[in-house]
């Protein structure tokens, strides 16, 4: 199918006030759509009442990655600012750039910058620009690659999805809400959104009644936020993430599995996961690694039963997941629904559950 096509096929239109510009307070105050797929019923409701709406066998599944402040504003030996965005410590990359294994960090830039340059936040914390690849910047650090975490938290900026205009939280606030509850790992340059609605009071509730919970990781990148390309289309593969699922926590899984409990994916990161994880029997095999995996319609869900979503971007790789898994005319459908109820969209706003 050509592609200008294949993308008008995943457009909707949105008011910009349904545009959520900072999550419900409190978060599990949010509003929830219930889609039954077998029945196609939907029910209006709030995300705290989630738990009525799931069997009291349920594995929940959550992503415990932790957002990085990973923006970090840097002046440019002409004494412009830019703005750079840390994506990875990537040893096979580096090498492959020419420098030694792990002793380069990739970064995205708004402005150009110049191969051999230095740019500073201070006298002491700069970077010497080394290679470009592919619109990826490859920076020498002055400080020690160990100590990334550490200056990005003193120095950096939390980076918000770029269709969130004229935010009105401080980056104080803003390190806070844009965190899940449960948020664990670091490496994160975006939060797994649908559990921004979780409360410790709703995830303690959920476990009383039986349900179980389990953790898994995936590093989002920006990739999730980026127009899907042509190039990424004709090779059905998207954006590269890491993720990781413990010994433990797989072994949980597949007896969940095995004894036919309802899988619940808390998000379209613990989809992909999931999914790459599974191997074509429904079993977690591979506990980690990158995945590319390019979910749409027709592709056919391994080991995930029900998904908590929330309302994606238009054209976006996202809304092509969740059509994977509902349809395409039900999930356009269902969001019209959505807008005629004012639910408030994309990473701040409602939460969808689809049984």
């Amino acid at each position: 199918m050509d592609f200008d096509k294949f993308l008008k096929l995943y457009d909707y239109s949105l008011p910009n006030e349904l545009i959520a510009k900072k999550p419900a307070s409190p978060r599990d105050s949010a509003k929830l759509l219930v889609y039954k797929r077998k029945t196609k019923q939907v029910f209006f409701d709030t995300f705290k009442n989630l738990g009525k709406y799931l069997s009291k066998n349920s594995v929940l599944v959550l992503n415990d990655t932790r957002v990085l402040p990973a923006r970090l504003v840097v002046k440019k030996p002409t004494g412009g600012l830019a703005r750079i965005l840390y994506i990875d410590t990537p040893p096979h990359l580096t090498s492959r750039c020419g420098g030694k294994k792990g002793n380069l960090l990739e970064f995205l830039s708004d402005r150009n910058l110049d191969i051999g340059s230095k740019i500073e936040i201070d006298s002491k914390i700069f970077f010497i620009v080394r290679h470009k690849v592919g619109g990826h910047y490859f920076l020498k650090p002055s400080f020690s690659v160990n100590k990334t975490f550490e200056v990005l938290e003193k120095y950096g900026i939390t980076p918000i999805p770029p269709y969130i205009k004229n935010i009105p939280l401080s980056e104080k606030q803003l390190r806070k809400e844009y965190q899940t509850v449960f948020a664990d790992r670091k490496g994160s340059v975006a939060a797994p959104t649908a559990s921004l609605h979780f409360t410790k009071k709703l995830l303690a509730g959920l476990k009383k009644s039986g349900i179980q919970l389990v953790f898994t990781t995936l590093h989002v990148n920006l990739g999730t936020f980026s127009p899907l390309s042509e190039d990424l289309f004709k090779k059905s593969k998207l954006h590269t993430e890491y993720f990781e699922i413990s010994r433990k926590s797989a072994d949980i899984l597949n007896k969940a599995k095995k004894e036919n409990k309802p899988i619940v994916a808390v998000g379209t990161t613990v989809v992909r996961t999931l999914e790459s994880a599974s191997d074509k029997s429904g079993k977690i095999k591979k506990l980690s690694g990158n995945t590319d995996i390019f979910i749409k319609e027709g592709y056919k869900f391994r080991f995930v039963d029900s998904l908590i979503t929330n309302f994606h971007v238009p054209k976006s790789s996202l809304l092509m997941l969740v059509s994977a898994f509902v349809g395409r005319k039900n999930i356009l459908n269902i969001y019209k629904k959505a807008i005629s109820k004012k639910f408030r969209f994309f990473s701040f706003g409602d939460g969808m559950l689809i049984i």
